[in-house]
């Protein structure tokens, strides 16, 4: 077998693929899951079912498959437990990600891993590009590095797709406690001097799989920046989902979010980048168009989802 060739894609047309969702319990792995599971012939797996932190259990359950793609939508995501739990961090977002580009490897599949915007510094004040010097500053954002680059030394053929600030329906997010909070205080307030760019879950997923079907064969390969359009501090972010919410009829007692400051967040351990928005200038040119602004897909979240949940 000829390796970087991905025979496996070649095989199957895109409406016939057989994918693996690792992390399909989680907020993105389930949309994944969700969006995909009309579309492809689909195995889910969440935490329960394969542990990533145990390598022999993954390498006998996945190489079970015959499959043409694997997501691994799975990681170590508590940014300051990381901190505490250093080992185990490096040991699911670094070294597990390279035991499923081997996996991948040898049955002639294609990997696409998600990686994070917390793999930089913060120190840049316009949007990074996939060509930047990532320097993280905690243990999360290194394990995450660690795990981009463990995938693609590995095969450079396989995809890396950073994402920041996922918001869906399946996990609560940032988002869903701001919104919740909103519900019983009149006073909340957000972070405004962090500075990022909110994703759908369910964008990922539709510009994802224009990604692997629409440049080429076996598709774009290494690095990717995917995120809604724009960018906005946390209190931005909970004032657009509060309007929208008012707009829909939701009932919540605050209008307003109020300002804090990243040193008032004393109960954080590690240290987050100030400003980590992700470039989708490269993403616009592979898909052929911008990816729609994040205040569009926010208020589209909280009519469809949102609004649903909470009955007036």
């Amino acid at each position: 077998m000829e390796k970087g060739r991905f025979p496996g894609v070649h095989r199957a047309p895109l409406q016939k693929m057989k994918i693996v969702i690792t992390g399909s319990g989680g907020r993105l792995g389930a949309a994944l899951l969700r969006e995909y599971g009309h579309k492809f012939e689909i195995t889910g797996f969440n935490h329960a079912q394969l542990d990533l932190g145990d390598f022999e259990q993954a390498r006998a359950t996945l190489e079970r498959f015959d499959f043409d793609l694997l997501i691994n939508a799975a990681a170590f995501t508590n940014v300051d437990l990381a901190e505490k739990e250093r080992d185990q961090a490096f040991r699911i977002n670094g070294d597990a990600p390279r035991l499923l580009a081997e996996i991948c490897d040898a049955k002639g599949a294609r990997l696409i891993h998600f990686s994070t915007d917390y793999v930089f510094d913060g120190s840049k004040t316009e949007p990074y590009v996939e060509e930047d010097e990532p320097r993280p500053i905690s243990v999360y954002g290194e394990s995450k590095l660690a795990g981009e680059q463990a995938v693609l030394s590995v095969n450079r053929n396989h995809l890396v797709v950073r994402v920041s600030w996922v918001f869906g329906p399946d996990r609560p997010s940032f988002i869903d406690q701001m919104i919740e909070r909103a519900r019983g205080n009149e006073s909340i307030a957000a972070v405004a001097d962090k500075i990022s760019t909110p994703t759908y879950t369910k964008d990922i997923a539709n510009v994802l799989i224009q990604v692997v079907a629409g440049v080429g064969a076996p598709g774009y390969k290494g690095l990717l920046h995917i995120a809604n359009s724009g960018q906005c501090t946390w209190q931005d972010y909970a004032q657009h989902a509060i309007d929208c919410c008012h707009k829909a009829g939701v009932p919540l007692k605050a209008k307003h979010v109020g300002a804090l400051k990243m040193s008032d967040m004393k109960s954080w351990v590690a240290r987050r980048p100030v400003h980590s928005v992700l470039s989708v200038e490269k993403l616009s040119s592979v898909i052929g168009t911008p990816p729609r602004d994040w205040h569009e897909a926010l208020a589209e979240y909280v009519d469809q989802f949102v609004r649903h949940r909470i009955s007036p």
